[in-house]
């Protein structure tokens, strides 16, 4: 595992790319109080883990919603706020017409088709030759359409945004990019939830937090929630594929830059150019950058399924980073079990 430090912590990078996007948003509030009306929201458990040589506390978001993964709080989220907005009488009916559009190397698709369908919206997902066809039988069962496009997460993207702009669509994505951030920044607030959730649910302080990051999402929105409750204390490690480091190398660079590799077993995190907000947050609150091999990512996979937490490389990241770090007895991690072992 190679570890990179952040030189640019607590002040954050300063590019022309970052001028004009917000950082990432600390309002639980919102979120919270629109969860609170979906029949399926429950909160996820905080589970203990053991062999690691320190105290583990792992977030378990293998089950939130029903949809196997973290992704549910995000998308959905998005489309719910705008059934909300909508002010219809019906909320079942109240994006009738609409048609959502987005490309998904794993579950933010399922959030987008989920979101869509209870509100009445259309959903319609790009996926690269890359995705397994089990994960676009679940789109379809999800209501979504699927179409393959590229050979890639980044081609599959691009095929998106066109077919948002022929046809009027709207583009939903997880990642941002110079002129579209507003959403993706709405998107990432509803990963607060699962933050406020643990920090609520921690019964102390970690001294280690592990974030794994493909766009950066879901690392960006808790470290930010984390660095407000916890403050400089935590030292927060963002982990990524050696495949694709769009964060690492975008903080090495001092600007955002779009990465190469091959294809990783790390899929859902296998991204490689960096979400503009999330790296806009993550330079100010993350102390260090990690990149995981394949063989170090899937090593911890056993571990974690002896203790009945069965999830994915991508899922297990953070605990991969974690095993490979030199902890002792005094020291308390936090970390994030992103999705279910066969999303």
């Amino acid at each position: 595992m190679q570890i990179d430090q952040n030189p640019f912590r607590g002040a954050g990078l300063c590019h022309q790319s970052l001028s004009g996007i917000d950082a990432p948003s600390i309002d639980t509030a919102t979120p919270e109080a629109l969860l609170t009306r979906c029949p399926v929201a429950a909160v996820t458990p905080l589970v203990s883990l053991n062999g690691f040589g320190c105290t583990v506390w792992a977030k378990d978001e293998r089950a939130r919603m029903g949809l196997g993964s973290f992704k549910a709080l995000g998308a959905a989220y998005v489309i719910a706020h705008a059934a909300a907005q909508a002010g219809a009488q019906d909320m079942s009916t109240a994006l009738t017409g609409q048609t959502y559009v987005t490309a998904s190397a794993g579950n933010h698709g399922l959030s987008v088709a989920a979101g869509a369908r209870i509100f009445g919206a259309r959903a319609v997902i790009y996926l690269s030759e890359t995705v397994p066809d089990g994960f676009a039988q679940r789109l379809k069962a999800k209501g979504a359409e699927v179409i393959r496009a590229g050979h890639d997460y980044e081609s599959s993207m691009e095929a998106a945004h066109d077919a948002a702009h022929v046809n009027g669509w709207t583009l939903l994505s997880d990642s941002s990019w110079p002129g579209y951030w507003e959403m993706p920044h709405r998107l990432m607030e509803g990963y607060l939830v699962m933050a406020a959730e643990a920090a609520r649910q921690m019964p102390q302080v970690p001294t280690h937090i592990f974030l794994q990051a493909g766009v950066g999402g879901l690392a960006a929105a808790c470290a930010a929630h984390f660095r407000q409750v916890w403050g400089d204390g935590p030292v927060i490690t963002v982990v990524e594929p050696a495949a694709a480091p769009a964060l690492q190398a975008s903080i090495g660079a001092g600007e955002p830059v779009a990465t190469s590799g091959p294809v990783s077993a790390m899929g859902r995190l296998d991204c490689k150019e960096p979400s503009l907000i999330a790296l806009k947050g993550l330079a100010r609150d993350a102390d260090r950058f990690a990149l995981l091999s394949e063989a170090e990512a899937g090593a911890i996979l056993p571990r974690l399924a002896s203790q009945g937490m069965a999830t994915t490389e991508s899922g297990a990241a953070g605990v991969a980073a974690l095993a490979l770090s030199d902890l002792g007895p005094d020291d308390v991690a936090l970390v994030i079990l992103s999705e279910m072992a066969d999303a």
